[in-house]
Order: structure tokens, then C-alpha cells, then sequence
């Protein structure tokens, strides 16, 4: 399994466990990952070399010079994968490692030839740890079944930080920047389904999650709850 994950990084330097990575690239020598500096003020670029140099054969670091914003921090990464001709699976997960490594390697594991889009999904049960804040929890819901009910999909959990493609798709979800910096998610499964119709996401799969905590540093400010309706309402227009 030829699997890049794409780990987007903007002054990271109090939250970034190199040891956690690196312990799962001792365990898994076949993974590879391409942590994008998202223009960082702060030590996450000499974190991140200290990783390569450790893992030189595993990790690859691309450096942005200016701040462009998880969204396209994350297409950027993307793009300069599939460029590699390499990898036939590729993933983005958050630095904070909200999601867990082994989940989103378990995620990956579901590409296959029919499958070309994995999901995971927050959804809370009695043998899962899901730890969120009660608010966000429920400002979570509200837009997540509004855009359920703007695909058209019964979609629960659009905006889990850990997504996987097949690399035959992964042109058409990033080719061109995003609308929104924060709902770059939803834009991605307006893309899809533009593209290449319904069918492809009803055979992709929403994965609940065994492990996610919220770690409570947030990077959206708080003013964009304010805004991200006039987001969606922009994507929903957009890709109608």
C-alpha cells in the first residue's frame, strides 16, 4: 500500500509530538508523509526537520513562505504528492493528531478499486472515545445537517480532519484553490459529486472514528461562526 498522509502545520511547536509520529514510523517503515509549513512564526519548520532528518526516507517537509491557510496548505500538499506519480492513497490528517495515526492508517485500508473515498466521522457510540466540547458538539450538528441537506447526502460528519483519497480523484478535489479557508471539506464534496456524479459518494465511506479528543487550541476564530454561513451559502451557489 503506497500511502502519503498530508499533515498541514501552522505554528505548531506547542502541540506537534514528533514522538508520536516517529514511534509510528518505526512501526510502519512503508508510510511516507508531507508535513506542509504553512508559513509558521514560530520553531514547527525546525521541529519538522528534525523529524525529516531522523526519518529522512519517510517524511518530506514543503515549505510555504506565506501563510495560505489550512485549505490550500492542504492542496498544496496534494498537488506536490500526486506529482510524484507514487502513491496510489492519499491522506490529510491534523497535526494535533486529534484523529490518531493507527485510525487513519485503519481509515486507508478501505480504498479499494470501488471505494475511492474514506471519511472519518465523529459520530459518538458506547464502544468509541469521542471527546468534544458540549457547544462545539452542537453548533457541529446544526451545520453538518444543513450540509447534509444541501448535498442531498446523509452525510453525518463533513469536517473531521481526516480524510483518504485514491489518487485517480484526488486532481478533481484539489485542482483549483477554495472558496472558503475553513469549509474546504464541504467544497470537496461539492466537487466530487460535480464531477463525477452522486454515485461516487453514495459507495464512499463515513468511518466513526475509535479515538478523537478536542484539544481545545482551536485555529478558527471565533468571529467565523458569525461568517460561515455566508461560506456556505457561497459554495452551495457556487457548485449548485
Amino acid at each position: 500500500m503506497n500511502l502519503i498522509i498530508i499533515v498541514p502545520c501552522y505554528n505548531e511547536s506547542k502541540r506537534l509530538e514528533p514522538s508520536a509520529f516517529e514511534g509510528f514510523m518505526k512501526i510502519h517503515p512503508e508510510l511516507s508523509y508531507l508535513f506542509v509549513n504553512d508559513g509558521s512564526k514560530d520553531q514547527t519548520l525546525s521541529i519538522l526537520k528534525k523529524m525529516e532528518n531522523h526519518f529522512p526516507k519517510q517524511v518530506k517537509i514543503l515549505n510555504l513562505e506565506k501563510n495560505l491557510g489550512k485549505a490550500n496548505a492542504v492542496r498544496a500538499g496534494m498537488r506536490a504528492a500526486l506529482d510524484e506519480k507514487k502513491y496510489d492513497r492519499m491522506a490529510f490528517l491534523d497535526a494535533d493528531l486529534s484523529t490518531p495515526l493507527e485510525d487513519c492508517y485503519g481509515l486507508s485500508k478501505k480504498i479499494d478499486a470501488k471505494t475511492q473515498f474514506v471519511f472519518a466521522s465523529r459520530l459518538k457510540k458506547l464502544d468509541n472515545h469521542i471527546q468534544r466540547k458540549w457547544y462545539r458538539f452542537f453548533i457541529g450538528r446544526i451545520i453538518a445537517t444543513l450540509i447534509s441537506k444541501m448535498l442531498r447526502l446523509p452525510v453525518y460528519d463533513t469536517q473531521c480532519g481526516c480524510k483518504i483519497f485514491s489518487s485517480k480523484i484526488v486532481l478533481t478535489a484539489f485542482e483549483k484553490p477554495f472558496i472558503s479557508r475553513w469549509l474546504f471539506d464541504v467544497e470537496i464534496f461539492f466537487r466530487l459529486k460535480k464531477f463525477f456524479g452522486v454515485q461516487l459518494l453514495k459507495i464512499s465511506k463515513e468511518v466513526p472514528l475509535n479515538t478523537w479528543i478536542d484539544l481545545g487550541d482551536s485555529r478558527i476564530e471565533p468571529i467565523y461562526g458569525l461568517l460561515v454561513w455566508k461560506d456556505l451559502l457561497k459554495i452551495y451557489r457556487h457548485y449548485k
